[in-house]
């Protein structure tokens, strides 16, 4: 399982990390070809706006300073159909002179030619009429063109060579660079702020935003007003901010979805470890809680075996003080046994939430009192102590009298119980807001943190191996527990190996 988790959680990376070097390449190809667009566009725009500059000196209503004429003609016979068809190509050249201001060179002006074409088809019938032939052509295609694309060609080529020289801030503006790139980008989906400026041979000219500092990594160039031989000192470069959020954002959910099944994944092996964990602690304190109830019943069973076969004893059973005084044996060994029943049947009732408590209005220093009383022979019989200091000014709390008894006495008991030298034990109230403290402090042998931590937990004592020095069942401070938080209180302990224990219970006031 875990190897299998290990394996879902590295498979979960490198789906992860591989859809963000292919979101990467994505951008990268769409920021590409979105320069690329730029470029042209760029170059288109320039084009557009000196041939706009030089359209009214190729207009119609200027004569041009000079024309040439150039004309092809291709005659062939079609012998199966006994005619002649003729080709005419007439290729008209003028020459208009523009002022060179427009271009800022060195000459006044300088020569555009501008070409039209005309492309005429005559079909001739061979026959003859009466024996003369027909002149006439049969049918004649005739086909004008501006030869636009032909003109654009040869102005982009003149164009380039007369702006080569020309600084890159006076052929195109960065708010212009700016607004093609946007609407490139928009155009491909990418939603991101930018800087840019273009570089002439790695040195920045003035078309930039106010930001740009070319760096390696998120920085994207391409070529601008390339020449005859697509190259140019010119580059424009791109660099984007917040790019690696950008594409993070946009895997968000695989990566969220991932997390949280994972997530789930995890929690779910973690629970089935804790439950396997829990089952074999759980496990664990059943062998003891019946090894402890074996040794609590074997003593009784034994107690009352050998009173019955001294009963029957011919010598002792017309004694009748021995008789009573072993049926007084086996009536207290019974009540014993039917006293550690009657606690496991009580925290089964109260896990169930069974067991009916009635609460009233009860003075908590009567009832330390009270609980002192049962204890107090057992204590002077060990040759110890139990002190109270009742301190708290306020003590009326809302309990039921017979359980909140057993709670203090159970404590007081457990004190004793864990004292291998004679107990002293102090009972100590005091007011804390609208609470009243009681803590019970001994000097017996403690316990480690790690017991502390376990001590109210039901069936739980401390691992002492097969010896039993100490007589229960780990039931009478799970019962503790249970009532004070029926009573709507808190129990705590601190305790420290060989230095004694501190229970501190807190309870509400009433008014």
């Amino acid at each position: 399982m875990s190897l299998s988790l290990i394996g879902i959680i590295f498979v979960q990376a490198f789906f992860i990390n591989n859809s963000l070097e292919n979101e990467d390449k994505n951008f990268t190809f769409s920021v590409k070809r979105s320069l690329s667009l730029v470029s042209q566009a760029i170059e288109d725009y320039e084009y557009r706006d000196f041939f706009m500059k030089i359209q009214p000196y190729l207009s119609q209503d200027n004569k041009a300073d000079s024309s040439i004429i150039k004309q092809l003609f291709i005659a062939t016979e079609d012998d199966v159909n006994d005619k002649t068809i003729i080709h005419r190509n007439t290729v008209l050249e003028e020459r208009f002179r523009v002022p060179s201001l427009f271009f800022e060179i060195d000459a006044d002006s300088f020569n555009i030619s501008k070409l039209s074409s005309e492309r005429v088809t005559e079909i001739y019938n061979n026959t003859t009429i009466d024996g003369n032939r027909i002149i006439d052509p049969e049918t004649k295609i005739r086909e004008y063109s501006s030869l636009s694309a032909l003109d654009k060609q040869f102005y982009e080529d003149s164009f380039e060579t007369l702006l080569k020289d020309k600084p890159v801030y006076k052929r195109i503006t960065a708010q212009q660079v700016e607004t093609f790139l946007r609407r490139e980008f928009r155009d491909e989906g990418i939603d991101l702020d930018f800087e840019f400026a273009i570089y002439d041979d790695d040195l920045a000219t003035k078309v930039k935003s106010d930001n740009f500092e070319l760096m390696e990594g998120n920085t994207y160039g391409v070529l601008v007003f390339l020449d005859n031989n697509n190259d140019s000192s010119y580059k424009l470069y791109v660099d984007f901010t917040g790019q690696r959020e950008y594409l993070l954002s946009s895997i968000l959910w695989l990566i969220v979805l991932s997390i949280v099944f994972t997530g789930i994944i995890i929690l779910a092996y973690s629970s089935a470890i804790y439950q396997l964990i829990r089952q074999r602690q759980i496990s664990q304190i059943k062998t003891d809680f019946i090894n402890n109830m074996t040794h609590e019943f074997k003593t009784p069973i034994a107690t009352i075996n050998l009173a019955l076969d001294s009963i029957k004893n011919p010598k002792i059973i017309g004694d009748q003080e021995k008789v009573l005084r072993y049926l007084g044996m086996i009536k207290e060994e019974n009540k014993r046994m039917h006293a550690q029943v009657e606690n496991v049947l009580r925290i089964s009732k109260l896990d169930k939430n069974e067991l009916n408590i009635s609460k009233e209005r009860i003075d908590l220093h009567d009832l330390v009192e009270d609980a002192i009383t049962h204890v107090e022979l057992i204590v002077e019989d060990r040759q110890g102590y139990v002190k109270s200091h009742l301190n708290a000014d306020h003590a009326s709390i809302l309990a039921n009298d017979t359980h909140f008894t057993n709670v203090v006495v159970n404590v007081l008991d457990n004190a004793i119980k864990y004292s291998d030298d004679p107990p002293k034990i102090d009972v100590y109230t005091e007011n804390v807001g609208n609470n009243v403290i009681l803590k019970v402090v001994d000097q017996g042998n403690g316990m480690s943190k790690a017991v502390a931590k376990r001590v109210f937990e039901k069936f739980y004592r401390e691992h002492t191996g097969n010896v039993h020095n100490v007589k229960g069942h780990g039931l009478g401070l799970a019962y503790v527990k249970k009532i004070i938080e029926d009573h709507q209180g808190h129990i705590s302990v601190e305790s420290e190996k060989g230095k004694g224990s501190t229970f501190v219970i807190k309870m509400p006031l009433i008014s």
